[in-house]
């Protein structure tokens, strides 16, 4: 199993916000962390990536214990967050943005044929800088950039914020895709009808615990959940 949280506590400071948290990601499988604002969700992908550690619990990964392991050593592990403000070099065009993830990559990914393939928009991008393409252009760039390295473990934070309809549907379409690949993906996502849509399961979260963990479906027929927890 990829991806295993168990008792996982995290602070800021005294701020305790994970308590005793768990979960897993299964191989190929896309799971789904929701919750209101300020609950635990970007702190998980945090503790997980190495970001912020946590003071108690373990993260295993591909069978190997990597609680509070340096970032660039879980990157290495294959392990790509792509954070909410997406952090793309604005001042490099698309291309470049993409040909230094791939030449800093620790092993390849993705071939930039590959990516023009599922991303044509960047293609057709190619040449302007990361200051001059859109919101959305922006959050496809950011995933692009994680899809060039040896990713085995894609965690998305929030990557349809503040973008048009359209554009959410064009974005869902390529983690669609990314999935037929066979990519682990842990997403956070504050739209949940977008979240439902495209996770094999899903777990809810509230003040850093886990209060619900079952299938898309199951969420959906969950009044009291969706009520209590995420204000549907």
């Amino acid at each position: 199993m990829p991806l295993i949280l168990e008792g996982v506590n995290t602070f800021y400071g005294d701020s305790h916000i994970l308590k005793d948290l768990s979960l897993r990601v299964n191989e190929g499988e896309t799971v789904a962390l929701l919750g209101r604002n300020g609950v635990g969700k970007t702190t998980t992908l945090k503790s997980i990536v190495g970001w912020v550690p946590p003071r108690s619990g373990t993260i295993t990964f591909e069978g190997r214990d990597i609680t509070g392991q340096e970032m660039m050593k879980n990157a290495r592990a294959g392990i790509s967050l792509v954070p909410e403000e997406r952090r793309i070099f604005t001042n490099l065009t698309v291309a470049e943005n993409l040909k230094l993830a791939q030449v800093t990559a620790s092993k390849p990914g993705w071939s930039l044929k590959d990516i023009y393939a599922r991303f044509p928009r960047l293609q057709e991008r190619a040449t302007h800088r990361g200051d001059e393409i859109s919101g959305g252009e922006k959050q496809m760039l950011a995933i692009a950039r994680a899809l060039v390295q040896d990713t085995r473990l894609l965690m998305l934070d929030e990557p349809t914020e503040g973008l048009a309809p359209l554009i959410v549907r064009e974005v869902e379409g390529i983690i669609r895709e990314i999935k037929t690949q066979g990519m682990t993906i842990l997403l956070v996502e504050q739209n949940l009808y977008s979240a439902l849509s495209l996770a094999d399961r899903c777990y809810v979260i509230d003040q850093g615990s886990i209060k619900f963990e079952g299938k898309p479906e199951e969420l959906r027929g969950d009044t009291e959940v969706l009520s209590r927890y995420l204000h549907v």
